[in-house]
């Protein structure tokens, strides 16, 4: 059944992150409480006060998560109800969408294109596209496939794992290029997920190109440099540093930076 605070599943009327998020606002007002009372005694802080204002930070990060993923969902349900607009809209006629690589093109709704991309707008606005019924657009980037799991992502909201796991990186950059935001959050989600040693540089490299994924570059960059043994000192960064000099200046220097702050501290 759905939480009847956030509307995620719960085995009973609450999800465990809500549960989590009402005994952090308890603890919190408890330990702000007991604090109260010892400033106005002047009495030493116990241990049991410390305990009290640990928990209610920690109980207090799951109720941040909660709000975050009612947020998310709140977000993705409005997505879903433009998608429900687009198909009953009739601003534009239907048009096929052509793959780069020659394949077969993919009927989808123009009103539904343009209600989720500026950029897919204003193609579809355009003279050009005022043609009559038969013509078509083409994404010269994309491959069948990748097409295919684009507008699948543009009619669902979401997609099956493997076909995300596959794709990501095309779709990070369609999503990019197009101006898809949800499309944007949801690629960013998985690349974050995902990050590890041998896809961190990739990973920052596309997060250098495309200025969407600003959160996913500051992650990959801390990552390299907590791990910058096992990721720099490999033919991969060899070749990487040749092909991107000025991300490699970027790990450098982060790198320094970092040694330089450690040693401060010893």
């Amino acid at each position: 059944m759905p939480c009847e605070i956030c509307g995620l599943s719960a085995r009973n009327k609450l999800c465990e992150g809500c549960v989590n998020g009402a005994k952090a606002i308890h603890a919190l007002l408890t330990s702000t409480k007991t604090d109260n009372n010892s400033a106005n005694t002047r009495g030493p802080v116990n241990n049991s006060t410390n305990h009290a204002a640990n928990t209610s930070s920690s109980n207090l990060s799951g109720f941040t998560l909660a709000l975050r993923r009612a947020s998310e969902m709140k977000e993705k349900v409005n997505y879903l109800s433009s998608c429900l607009n687009a198909f009953k809209g009739q601003v534009h006629k239907d048009i096929p969408v052509k793959p780069g690589n020659s394949g077969p093109s993919i009927a989808a709704h123009k009103s539904l294109l343009s209600e989720n991309s500026v950029i897919f707008k204003f193609m579809l606005d355009s003279d050009a596209c005022k043609a009559p019924p038969g013509h078509t657009i083409t994404l010269a980037e994309l491959s069948y496939l990748e097409l295919h799991a684009l507008l699948e992502f543009l009619y669902r909201g979401e997609l099956p794992k493997e076909k995300l796991e596959k794709h990501v990186y095309t779709l990070s950059i369609a999503a990019d290029k197009y101006e898809i935001k949800l499309l944007q959050k949801y690629c960013e989600h998985h690349m974050l997920g995902s990050l590890n040693t041998s896809n961190a540089l990739e990973l920052l490299e596309i997060s250098e190109t495309y200025k969407s994924y600003s959160h996913l570059k500051v992650e990959a960059m801390i990552f390299i440099i907590k791990n910058v043994e096992g990721i720099v000192l490999t033919p991969k960064f060899d070749s990487f540093a040749v092909e991107n000099p000025h991300i490699a200046v970027q790990i450098t220097r982060a790198s320094v930076v970092t040694n330089k702050n450690k040693k401060h501290k010893v």
